[in-house]
């Protein structure tokens, strides 16, 4: 594995030698070698984790009534929603970001 002076962090694991083979066998099969499959698949699923984790998902019941509430012109803002925006403004206006 490449050292930390080229920029690159190494990861050394352990298998039992029924799963080696098993990975083995799929980086094979997507023509890659073993090293190349562990760091594409361990990349993949690192990155579906965080998107997963960072994304609010609606079920079509739910962005339903969201859109309706955003179509709602008789609708007025909350107390939470007003401070929201004024806490917003004077965050604007004090620079402090």
């Amino acid at each position: 594995m490449a050292n930390a002076t080229d920029g690159n962090m190494g990861i050394d694991f352990h298998l039992p030698a029924e799963l080696k083979q098993v990975v083995e066998q799929a980086a094979a099969l997507r023509g890659q070698s073993l090293g190349d499959f562990a760091v594409s698949t361990l990349v993949e699923n690192a990155q579906r984790i965080v998107n997963d984790h960072q994304v609010t998902k609606l079920t079509n019941r739910d962005r339903d009534i969201f859109l309706a509430m955003l179509d709602d012109k008789d609708s007025q803002p909350n107390d939470a929603l007003l401070a929201s925006v004024q806490s917003y403004k004077d965050w604007v206006k004090g620079g402090e970001h």
